[in-house]
């Protein structure tokens, strides 16, 4: 016999697929759930649990269980690709919003990341991915000034790599990826709709031209609901 949470969770599952439950409805309390199908406050956690962990609800403190858009966009881990490529995959018509490009002296730790000696200069870009009027990406870019002698706020609202490969006839080979999750810092709160969101993933990226010069480093902070990472394995 299937558990009674299961039903409930299978139930609600079904709700939110079918679109009696669209995304930002606001789930019955624990206990009008428990009324509406005749069992235990514990058993409607387990359900509840369940559904969040498999990306179904959003728990938001003071408020309740909030169902999230089902619907996510494949980011692939592996590849090399900038966000305007990636968007017009995704079938959307994203917005870039250019918040900082300075020309400055790195700090230890983005000179550490770029093995920048103590002269070395960088260019650091902020910016705000939004998809369908919703802010989910934070890109911070770091580009080392030797190899990217200008850059304007036009260049980063389109895209930089374009401009890198089409315009100073850079050859960008590869890049190493690391994944991370953490709690989302003040300027991810400021700069995100992350209402409700505890965590944030983060892919640094470490990027190289054909002749092994590393010349970027950058932070991509994704709200956690929206994308799926994906990657292709072959044995």
């Amino acid at each position: 016999m299937t558990n009674k949470y299961l039903t409930i969770y299978n139930s609600i599952v079904e709700q939110i697929k079918n679109g009696e439950l669209p995304p930002q409805t606001l789930l019955p309390s624990e206990n009008e759930l428990k009324d509406q199908y005749e069992t235990s406050r514990e058993t409607i956690r387990k359900a509840l649990n369940l559904l969040s962990q498999n990306g179904y609800i959003q728990k938001v403190r003071g408020k309740g269980s909030i169902v999230i858009d089902i619907s996510k966009f494949d980011f692939p881990v592996s590849g090399l690709v900038s966000f305007k490529e990636l968007a017009s995959k995704m079938g959307n018509e994203p917005t870039t919003i250019v918040n900082e490009l300075s020309f400055m002296k790195p700090d230890d730790y983005i000179r550490q990341q770029l093995q920048l000696g103590s002269k070395d200069m960088v260019w650091k870009v902020v910016r705000t991915r939004e998809i369908n009027g919703e802010k989910i990406i934070l890109d911070k870019d770091y580009l080392c000034s030797n190899i990217v002698p200008t850059l304007t706020e036009e260049i980063c609202a389109d895209s930089i790599y374009q401009y890198l490969e089409n315009e100073l006839n850079l050859s960008i080979s590869f890049a190493k990826k690391e994944i991370v999750v953490v709690e989302p810092n003040n300027e991810d709160r400021s700069l995100l709709d992350l209402e409700g969101f505890h965590n944030v993933v983060v892919i640094k990226n470490y990027v190289y031209l054909d002749d092994a010069t590393l010349f970027q480093y950058t932070e991509s902070r994704h709200r956690p609901d929206k994308f799926r990472f994906v990657d292709f394995a072959r044995r």
